[in-house]
């Protein structure tokens, strides 16, 4: 098993050419914290939230970290499927199957809390960016990841924030 510490998130060193980008351990305890705040705000099932926030890339600590254009979806979906699967086999069946039915409804993205979380993910992208950027990394091969998160966030108050913050 790869330490989520130590997988970078390739998005950021393919597109934007970072030499030392963040990891996805970096990625998803932002996006943890995040989510836990504005679930709250909008009176979501928070604690399942971060359980799938936690859970989200955990199976990248087996397969690593795929962009797009390396691997279509449908392949992607397999190998974290079976990476988590594998992954959570080793806990107690009742966790497993706590855990596995909170993956699923992540990755099957229809439920309230699947979407806030899928659309976070693009907020928190779109945070990271802007970071980068302010650091003084190309603006405009960021654009790629904030235009991902203008066009995907639908949620009304995450819209409201996107809004603000890119202004």
């Amino acid at each position: 098993m790869i330490d989520l510490k130590k997988v970078e998130r390739k998005g950021w060193k393919n597109k934007l050419e970072i030499k030392n980008p963040e990891s996805v351990a970096d990625h998803s305890y932002s996006l943890s914290a995040l989510s836990m705040v504005l679930a709250d705000l909008q009176g979501l099932d928070t604690r399942k939230i971060l359980k799938m926030a936690l859970l989200h890339d955990l199976a990248e600590s087996v397969v690593g970290d795929y962009t797009p254009e390396e691997i279509s979806k449908l392949e992607k979906i397999k190998l974290e499927n079976d990476a988590m699967e594998k992954i959570l086999s080793k806990l107690p069946t009742n966790l497993t199957k706590e855990y596995l039915k909170i993956w699923n409804e992540f990755q099957i993205n229809k439920t309230q809390e699947s979407e806030f979380l899928h659309e976070m993910d693009k907020f928190e992208m779109m945070l990271q960016a802007k970071q980068y950027v302010s650091e003084g990394h190309s603006k405009e091969k960021a654009q790629i990841f904030i235009k991902t998160a203008n066009n995907e966030i639908k949620n009304k108050k995450l819209r409201e924030l996107l809004i603000q913050i890119l202004t």
